[in-house]
């Protein structure tokens, strides 16, 4: 399995969201769903030979399911987790002497493990990767016991089908959902895929945000409900416990389903056994529809290092100790503070856009140009310091516009550029071809809210820009903004609610203004002498950044 992926086309790695599993990330996910439990249990029965029959009766019984199995990692970690344990217990019952009794060979049925694979490849591994382990844990017994159950012939086998499991009828009687499902977002989605999201997100309100793996959270829950006693768990993108697709996802999960969480792992830096693989941001999720008084919290200070364990009563959808809570997307905000939107959409081929350079270069071909330049800025720009310009013609009069070859060329390329999309909207715009497709420039001093910035500053950046800076779609604006609301912005209670509640690109901020800023519960009816002071804090830091 392990070379399988090594020589996998990155390509179809990324179409498939083949993410492999390391076998530390494995263990993350089965100690607290299952093998705590097991093991705790099995030494309370150490020394009590009716008990450690009865333990390995229980363990023999028990059935596994990867609903996307891959080359089958999650199952034979499982199943070797599992035959070392019942070595441990036979070794208890008659001490390591050789095994005559031939009811202690074989314990662990292969045919106790279900796998679904889209690839027939990955599946044949997966079941060739299941008998390699039964034979090498046969041959750990024999040296431990003297004997064992031969591997040949190869009478029993895991139960490992080619099949779409989203489109499967999943086995009964599984005790145990386990794996790591395709993390597809949903601007990369192909046809079959965007198929099962309607199949499976089919009534739920704004499913289109979902990313390809809750497909398999919502189907497991399904099967929760003709099978309460299954406990499930799944590595996840970190993306289904924050932003717009927690309220989504978890809101269906909670009010339809009845789930509970019931063990997390906050966000963590993937690790696999393939090369190459580029940074993933995962958490993982175990839920059923027991609702345990007491559950387990893994919290990373570092995201590259080893979790912290914590036991709490309630885990909520944003992997905290919590209620169960969800924010969903609103288009206002909850509270009486001025409208937050996106800056300018320019939808022009790089047309209006210039660099310093360039816009000199320009300059020196059609100077009477100059005032129709404005500084444009996004993200980047404002973070990196950036300087990048724009034409902006909005107000241009059509006779002015054809005294200026140059820039009229470049408008007639925007309308030629905007008559071939296969976008409606962006087709209309072509009748105005001399303006940014969405242009929300206001001539007025505005605050700029980087749309992503790093996890690693204590604040967000946000900052305030004088009336003829543009910002563009790559940035959020507030028109007329208050030195009092920047100063609520920056502050430690809004970056602990940005910290828990935005959306994340691997781990930095993704500032939302329908998710985050709408829904902040700003102060309410803050008395005039506290508002200026907190404007005379939020200008002292601008003329702290104007002095740098």
């Amino acid at each position: 399995g392990s070379l399988f992926q090594a020589v996998m086309n990155p390509n179809e790695r990324r179409s498939l969201g083949a993410h492999y599993t390391s076998e530390n990330n494995i263990l993350k996910l089965l100690q607290p769903l299952f093998l705590h439990q097991l093991k705790t249990e099995w030494q309370s029965s150490k020394g009590d030979h009716k008990k450690l029959l009865r333990f390995r009766q229980k363990i023999n019984q028990l059935r596994f399911l990867d609903p996307a199995c891959g080359c089958g990692n999650f199952l034979v970690v499982t199943y070797r987790e599992l035959r070392l344990l019942d070595m441990q217990v036979i070794a208890q019952l008659q001490g390591n002497q050789q095994v005559l009794n031939t009811a202690y060979l074989s314990n662990i049925p292969l045919h106790h493990f279900y796998g679904y694979e889209l690839d027939p490849t990955s599946a044949r591994i997966a079941t060739i990767a299941m008998w390699l382990t039964e034979h090498q844990l046969n041959t750990k017994f024999l040296d431990m016991f003297g004997t064992a159950t031969p591997s040949i012939p190869l009478d029993d086998a895991a139960n490992i089908h080619c099949t779409n499991a989203l489109q499967t009828n999943w086995a009964k009687n599984i005790d145990y959902i386990i794996g790591n499902p395709p993390f597809v977002g949903k601007h990369l989605q192909n046809a079959e895929q965007k198929n099962d999201m309607e199949r499976i997100c089919v009534d739920i309100n704004a499913a289109g945000v979902l990313d390809y793996v809750t497909c398999w959270y919502l189907k497991a829950a399904q099967y929760l409900q003709t099978s309460p006693a299954t406990r499930v768990a799944f590595v996840s993108t970190n993306s289904i416990a924050q932003g717009e697709q927690t309220g989504v996802l978890w809101g269906e999960l909670f009010n339809k389903y009845g789930i509970k969480i019931q063990f997390a792992h906050q966000t963590f830096k993937w690790s696999n056994e393939a090369k190459g693989i580029a940074a993933v941001h995962c958490v993982i999720v175990g839920f059923g529809k027991d609702n345990p008084s007491e559950k387990y919290l893994y919290e990373y200070p570092d995201i590259s290092g080893q979790a912290q364990e914590k036991l709490v009563k309630n885990i909520s959808p944003y992997l905290i100790e919590g209620g169960n809570t969800i924010i969903r997307s609103r288009l206002q905000p909850i509270c009486d503070v001025q409208k937050m939107v996106f800056g300018s959409k320019p939808v022009d081929n790089g047309q209006f856009l210039f660099t310093t350079e360039e816009k000199q270069q320009f300059l020196a071909i059609e100077p009477r140009a100059a005032k129709w330049f404005k500084q444009i800025m996004g993200s980047e720009e404002f973070i990196n310091g950036k300087t990048r310009w724009c034409l902006w013609l909005e107000n241009i009069e059509p006779k002015e516009l054809r005294d200026l070859p140059e820039v009229y060329k470049r408008v007639d390329n925007v309308r030629k550029f905007r008559l071939a999309s296969k976008k409606a909207a962006t087709v209309k715009g072509a009748a105005i071809p001399h303006m940014f497709d969405e242009p929300r420039h206001i001539e007025a001093n505005s605050l700029i809210i980087p749309s992503v910035s790093s996890e690693k500053r204590h604040y967000i950046p946000f900052g305030y820009l004088n009336k003829d800076v543009v910002v563009s779609n790559a940035a959020l604006f507030v028109p007329n903004a208050t030195l009092y609301l920047f100063g609520m912005l920056t502050s430690k209670m809004h970056m602990a609610w940005v910290k828990y509640i935005c959306g994340r690109l691997k781990s930095d901020y993704r500032y939302s203004n329908t998710i985050v800023y709408n829904n902040y519960p700003f102060p309410k009816e803050v008395q005039e002498k506290k508002r200026l002071a907190v404007a005379t804090a939020a200008q002292s830091v601008l003329d702290i950044r104007a002095a740098e």
